[in-house]
């Protein structure tokens, strides 16, 4: 696990900035995706952003086998050996990251995960479409990964932004140092959207490889110290948090700390492809959508719930 205390003084990765948003908070948003998460799951939509450090992709479905991205890498990193039937093959330890093959490629079959920001300049960037902000009742998005590993960084950002009067919204995960959070990040944003993903400890460990008692700890002091910025986020994944028994005690959660605002976000299978563009083993995980029986199904199993929002999470 990545340590928050480790981390909350780096310069972090923006994996992407998504521009006209309409599913990552109120109004028309521009959400930035940080690069860096303390948890695992085996169900992430969005693996790219897990690890802190540049990672490279590359689709061997789009890939024609040109070669432009073997003549513009001057480091000699990528080849296509006549042993791998001519598959595109990246030696790491040559590898620079300088994005000279992303920028070759005529498909766009290979992607440089992250680039870092200043302050300033990520500021700059996100601040381009104000106009539709102020028009629609949207703002900015800070989400990942999860930026809270980042907290003096993500404090002086909100700050650049509520100077210019921009609404704020953090997307988060759950995992994360209370104290300095109440104190660098609360007082700067408007809105937190706080992902719950199991209350059963063992469940928890077994897909998303960390416990969540500070997870389920940092909900209830946040139900208690900014219960009207708060919304809970219930990711469902068939056969794993789209259960009975999830359902149910994640809404018995919710009822005894009073939070009446949540999302059910239906899974989304896209993070297996980018899981193996990325090198790694593909997860062992459902490869389909949910079906319209079994989001109705979920809604049933919470019996008695709060007012909930259903969207598809389309990032």
């Amino acid at each position: 696990m990545i340590s928050a205390a480790d981390d909350s003084q780096r310069v972090p990765l923006i994996v992407d900035i998504k521009r006209f948003s309409l599913e990552d908070g109120p109004g028309i948003r521009t959400v930035a995706f940080f690069k860096g998460c303390p948890l695992r799951c085996v169900f992430c939509q969005n693996p790219e952003t897990q690890n802190i450090f540049v990672e490279a992709r590359f689709s061997q479905r789009r890939c024609i086998r040109c070669g432009a991205c073997q003549t513009a890498c001057v480091r000699g990193a990528i080849s296509f050996p006549w042993f791998r039937l001519f598959r595109r093959r990246r030696n790491e330890a040559l590898c620079a990251f300088c994005g000279q093959c992303e920028a070759a490629c005529p498909r766009s079959a290979t992607k440089i995960v992250g680039n870092r920001y200043s302050i300033e300049e990520l500021s700059t960037l996100l601040l381009k479409d104000a106009s539709f902000f102020s028009n629609s009742g949207g703002g900015i998005t800070l989400s990942g990964g999860e930026c809270l590993l980042f907290l003096d960084y993500v404090s002086a950002l909100l700050k650049n932004l509520k100077i210019n009067n921009v609404h704020t919204l953090i997307q988060t995960a759950g995992l994360f140092c209370f104290e300095d959070f109440a104190e660098k990040v609360l007082p700067h944003v408007d809105m937190i959207y706080f992902d719950i993903k199991f209350v059963d400890d063992v469940l928890h460990k077994k897909f998303t490889h960390v416990s969540n008692q500070v997870i389920l700890g940092n909900f209830g002091k946040l139900a208690a110290a900014a219960p009207g910025k708060l919304q809970a986020r219930i990711p469902l994944i068939p056969g794993i948090t789209a259960t009975k028994e999830n359902l149910r005690a994640i809404t018995a959660l919710l009822h005894r700390h009073n939070i009446n605002s949540v999302s059910l976000l239906p899974y989304n299978p896209g993070g297996i492809e980018k899981s193996i563009e990325l090198g790694r083993p593909s997860p062992k995980i459902t490869k389909r959508f949910m079906t319209p029986n079994e989001l109705l199904t979920a809604k049933m199993y919470r019996n008695e719930p709060p007012h909930a929002v259903t969207r598809q999470i389309t990032n």
